[in-house]
């Protein structure tokens, strides 16, 4: 199928931008990459082709479990390990022997063509914001006096957490109103993670929606900001 697939031009950027990528993008976030270079192609197309240059084998497509779809340039045989917070995803290389082999009693009729493994956990970036954001509630519990904690008094309960301080920052930096994939493009958080923290920060007041699927920062979300 490689040798009567046609190599178009979309195809040919979507790979160059593919294997310039220093992760594994998800055809959202390709998309973005592809369409500085073509800007009329759309996301549908980008999805499709990757669809088809995964199926012939010109790449490869993973399914980080059950999260998005995900895309690699490598088709070196290797592993993966993601976090579990921003679902970055890594490299590993492992020694295959023995112990990858699956005992015939188990394979239940099957005709075992391979393995994947995958491994999870919390990435460096992730691992630095989680610190800084338990140094931030342990100041804040200890700055609290509790003869003072009485509305109006010295515990705030309109507080930001990491990631929705992250996103009212996003937003502030928008000159018009923005999307959850244009929030996303400059944090580190996904279009689902993202919406979750729209819907709470636009219950403090902190967020409008002037329109569907669009939102601004409100200025009681630039007060609690600064």
């Amino acid at each position: 199928m490689k040798n009567t697939l046609r190599m178009t031009h979309q195809r040919e950027v979507i790979l160059d931008e593919l294997g310039k990528a220093t992760s594994h993008p998800t055809a959202d976030s390709l998309y973005e990459r592809v369409k500085k270079r073509l800007p009329r192609i759309s996301l549908a197309t980008v999805y499709r082709n990757l669809e088809i240059l995964s199926e012939v084998g010109l790449i490869r497509k993973l399914e980080i479990s059950g999260r998005q779809k995900r895309f690699d340039w490598d088709l070196e045989q290797h592993d993966h390990i993601y976090c579990v917070q921003c679902y970055r995803v890594d490299n590993i290389e492992i020694k295959r022997d023995h112990k990858f082999s699956l005992p015939t009693e188990h394979e239940r009729g099957y005709e075992i063509k391979g393995c994947r493994v995958e491994f999870f956990g919390i990435c460096p970036q992730c691992q630095k914001k989680n610190a800084r954001s338990e140094k931030k509630k342990g100041a804040k519990k200890m700055a609290c006096k509790p003869k003072s904690c009485k509305s109006g008094g010295g515990c705030k309960t309109g507080s930001l957490s990491e990631r929705q301080r992250e996103v009212l920052a996003a937003l502030a930096n928008c000159k018009k109103s923005c999307g959850s994939k244009d929030i996303a493009e400059v944090t580190s958080l996904e279009p689902k993670q993202i919406s979750c923290q729209i819907t709470a920060l636009k219950k403090k007041g902190f967020v409008d929606s002037p329109e569907r699927c669009k939102y601004e920062i409100t200025q009681a979300g630039k007060k609690a900001l600064a």
